[in-house]
């Protein structure tokens, strides 16, 4: 658990989230029992008022680009602003995965 962690250490540190959810969906693939490599963030934070769904996105991938350059093969995002959030908080399936994982270390 030691990636799920640090993600949501630096997801909680720069977006100060009203809510926040790091899973961890490496089960659901063809990698390692105790895999870390695949996972879905629920972010919902006044940061992205006013932002574009991919700015959103953008603004995650550079909080977690070191994470990102290394065992995470594949990351799904809901970011939402906490009105948004508080309209809909129903959150899709991850898309299948059609490649394995990075090698664990």
């Amino acid at each position: 658990m030691k990636i799920q962690k640090e993600i949501e250490r630096k997801l909680a540190e720069i977006f100060e989230p009203t809510h926040l959810e790091v899973i961890n969906e490496s089960h659901m693939h063809n990698v390692p029992p105790g895999s870390e490599s695949h996972f879905k963030v629920i972010v919902v934070s006044n940061a992205f008022e006013g932002e574009k769904l991919i700015m959103r996105h953008q603004m995650v991938n550079r909080v977690l680009a070191e994470e990102l350059k290394g065992a995470i093969h594949a990351l799904t995002m809901v970011t939402k602003t906490p009105a948004q959030w508080s309209d809909d908080n129903s959150v899709t399936d991850s898309p299948a995965c059609h490649g394995g994982g990075k090698t664990q270390a």
